[in-house]
């Protein structure tokens, strides 16, 4: 259990990014773990967001991906506990705001597909801060263009020329940024503290 309760730590870490003080007034790490704890044994499968029909939000916490992982994790730690639980409709809501753009669902485009994105978002809006200048000095600029250059890997852009337009214009919006990133061969094994 030490080793996987190390593991689940060294992923969150991984992300090189923490709750921003307003949230951590309200949470702290052992609670992250323990939510991350919980979803021991949880499949991993794609694509799981990737629904037909308009983009909605889905709550799909017996399978999920890396990112659903953590976004699960976040939008738990978020919620108050009351009586030893959380709100639903608090972290539903929460997951909505880490999703999606400004917290908005306004269609496939509007759910952040890319992380630094996604990161971006959540400094904006004050639920994350973004650590990652201060534990690695390692930097990129973003070039980005995957998913607007590969829309017949999507089931929503495939047959969408304006999802995709609209994708082209949110990679070229982050296009250019210089970011920073923790190499994998430089995450402490006991993560960052």
């Amino acid at each position: 259990m030490k080793t996987t309760k190390k593991l689940i730590l060294a992923i969150l870490c991984a992300c090189s990014m923490t709750l921003s003080a307003y949230a951590q007034q309200a949470v702290n790490g052992d609670a992250m773990v323990a939510y991350a704890i919980d979803f021991l044994g949880v499949p991993y499968v794609e694509h799981t967001l990737d629904l037909e029909g308009p983009e909605e939000l889905v709550l799909n916490c017996d399978e999920m991906d890396c990112t659903t992982f953590v976004e699960y994790v976040l939008a738990e730690a978020l919620c108050p506990v009351v009586d030893g639980d959380i709100s639903e409709s608090e972290f539903a809501q929460n997951v909505v705001n880490i999703r999606y753009r400004d917290g908005k669902i306004n269609g496939y485009t509007s759910r952040l597909h890319y992380i630094s994105d996604w990161i971006n978002n959540g400094v904006r809006n004050g639920f994350l801060e973004d650590i990652t200048a201060q534990k690695s000095q390692d930097t990129q600029q973003l070039n980005l263009n995957y998913m607007s250059t590969h829309p017949q890997e999507y089931k929503q852009l495939a047959n969408s020329p304006e999802n995709v337009a609209t994708m082209k214009r949110i990679e070229e919006s982050l296009t250019g940024q210089t970011i920073h990133y923790l190499p994998k061969d430089k995450v402490p094994y006991n993560g960052l503290s």
